[in-house]
């Protein structure tokens, strides 16, 4: 039932959104096989995440969007294979990155666009990076599988 918008007094606003807030998100909508995960959709076989829609294999993510195979990853926005990084876009192979946009094989980098095999924000070759970032992995103990 719609009410009239002019007759809505801003406490009863308050007090509907907070009543809405605290009963929205918790159960999942439209998953496959989503373990310990909450306020999901259309999300499949992903685990211990929260408010993923349409990622597919994340663990311990939070308010992805179109994402697949991330972990431990938050705000992330049509990106792969990343893992620890925070606020990224259309991405895949990211470690501990933020803000970074249309990247591939970047470790601990910041408000990169459009960059490929970049350590701390500096450009690596290949064969280079590789190298590098897995003894990082190893000694930071990250799990970057």
């Amino acid at each position: 039932m719609a009410r009239d918008v002019e007759t809505l007094e801003a406490a009863e606003f308050e007090s509907r959104l907070a009543r809405l807030l605290s009963s929205s998100g918790q159960g999942n909508t439209g998953c496959v096989a989503c373990e310990r995960c909450e306020g999901c959709a259309g999300s499949t076989f992903c685990r211990e995440s929260r408010y993923l829609l349409g990622c597919h294999y994340c663990v311990a993510c939070e308010q992805c969007v179109e994402c697949s195979h991330c972990a431990r990853s938050k705000r992330l926005v049509s990106c792969s294979r990343c893992v620890a990084c925070e606020g990224c876009a259309h991405s895949a192979y990211l470690v501990r990155s933020v803000g970074l946009v249309r990247c591939t094989y970047c470790f601990g980098c910041v408000g990169l666009t459009g960059k490929d095999f970049h350590i701390l924000n500096e450009p690596y070759d290949r064969e280079a990076y590789f190298a590098i970032t897995r003894k990082l992995a190893r000694a930071l103990r990250l799990s970057v599988e």
